[in-house]
Parts: C-alpha cells; structure tokens; sequence
C-alpha cells in the first residue's frame, strides 16, 4: 500500500485556495515547533457564510493536502458549519493519513477554529469558549511517535 492517498498526492500536487485575503473576515495561524508546519487560514465572511478561504503553509506533504482539503470542505458554508469540522472529517476525505501524519489534519481543524475566533472576537460575536480548546501537539507528537 503507497504511504499516500491519491487524494492527498493530488491536493498537495495541486493544492486549491492558495494565497492571502488581504481583508480577512477572520484570519487563523497554528504551528507545531516539533514538526516544523506552520498553517495560516484567512476567511471572507459575509452574512455568517463563508464566502472566500484561502491558506498559506509551510510543512510537508500531509499540512500542504490538509490545508487544501479543510478550505474546500469550507468553502460557502456557515461559520456554524465551518465550526464542526473535524481533523477526522479532514483525515478522512483525504482517504486517510498516516498514523505519524494524523496532527497535519488537528492542525488545519485548529487553524480554521482559529480564524473563526478571530472573526468572532473582531465583531464582538459571543461564542463558547470550550469549542477553541488546542491540543498540546507536543503531546500528540509524541504519542504518535511513541516518544
């Protein structure tokens, strides 16, 4: 079995909503100092729909196709819907990650998490706290990698 998907090989290959909003509704950044990826999520938001996403990522393979594959699954969604996206959903429309892999999906569901936080705290939109609880990546590296 290939360690990769054709589905991650495609979107890193040919990742989708590359670039910068300039006038981001929202704008998310998340880096994992362990693995060296780092992920930044703008969005455009109009009437709490997600009108424009766009990313920028510096990492391997596994963050670049993550990025893409949460900005599409985004994309002209709710900020309600935008909000239950998993690293899981992520994972899994990518017909999967490997084990050792699975953090670049965490990092584009906290990326996009947020960004939305962003959007929130900039209009003053309450929100619940609980739903923006980070995962120590140096947690999950290290269980991962079973150091």
């Amino acid at each position: 079995m290939a360690l990769y998907s054709e589905k991650v090989m495609d979107h890193f290959m040919h990742p989708r909503n590359v670039g910068v909003i300039d006038d981001a509704s929202g704008v998310g950044e998340v880096g994992n100092a362990k693995c060296g990826d780092i992920m930044k999520i703008y969005l455009k938001i109009e009437n709490d729909i997600i009108e424009d996403v766009k990313f920028e990522t510096f990492g391997c393979g596994s963050a670049i196709a993550s990025s893409s594959m949460a900005t599409e699954m985004i994309m002209g969604k709710s900020i309600h819907e935008a909000m239950e996206l998993t690293n899981k959903a992520v994972a899994e429309a990518l017909d999967g990650l490997p084990a050792h892999k699975m953090h670049c999906s965490v990092l584009a569901e906290e990326a996009i998490k947020n960004a939305l936080k962003d959007y929130f705290d900039k209009n003053n939109i309450p929100y619940d706290a609980d739903k923006f609880q980070e995962l120590d990546h140096d947690e999950l590296h290290n269980a991962v990698h079973g150091e």
